[in-house]
């Protein structure tokens, strides 16, 4: 059971309800992580708001969600990578033993997707003040400062959602079950 409650697109505080219908049409579902975060109004828009910018970035999908992957990783959501296990399986067409090497935290043996998880790992440790040879190493792997950058955005659109399930503690919805930590397989 849920330690903040669920809300539904009827039961949310109105300022959330048009977010959330927007959610349960995009998905065919309303994610739990929405559900909690319709409970704050700002912080659903922020969520919402944050994630529009961040599929912005110059990042690739598959990019950008081993991001999230890895924040989700270390800061121990469930929710979080079963929800962006299904991304990179449906959507950012990556293969099953790629996302469950992300969904681990471990190496996928793609040279470009490892840099950016080890920068990602380094980003979170360190608070963002990375090493110089995090940096180099992130742009020896062809990537630039303005995806650096990008990064933070990510792990900051990260820490939100982590932060949000760890306190309210949804359960993982039925339609995310297939790519949960240890049911999902390669």
């Amino acid at each position: 059971m849920p330690r903040i409650p669920l809300q539904t697109v009827e039961s949310a505080p109105q300022e959330s309800q048009a977010f959330a219908a927007k959610a349960l049409a995009n998905n065919g579902f309303l994610p739990n992580l929405i559900g909690v975060l319709a409970n704050a109004p700002v912080a659903l828009e922020t969520y919402v708001t944050v994630s529009g910018i961040n599929a912005r970035a110059s990042l690739t999908l598959a990019e950008r969600e081993v991001v999230q992957l890895t924040a989700a990783a270390l800061h121990g959501c469930d929710f979080c990578l079963s929800g962006h296990t299904a991304i990179v399986a449906k959507k950012a067409e990556l293969d099953a033993v790629t996302a469950l090497n992300l969904q681990r935290g471990q190496p996928t043996g793609d040279a470009r997707l490892d840099a950016v998880q080890t920068f990602t790992k380094e980003v979170i440790a360190t608070r963002g003040a990375t090493s110089d040879a995090a940096l180099a190493a992130f742009r020896a792997a062809g990537y630039n400062d303005q995806q650096a950058l990008e990064v933070v955005l990510g792990v900051s659109l990260a820490t939100l959602c982590n932060f949000a399930n760890n306190l309210a503690k949804p359960e993982i919805n039925p339609e995310l079950l297939p790519f949960s930590p240890g049911v999902f397989q390669a």
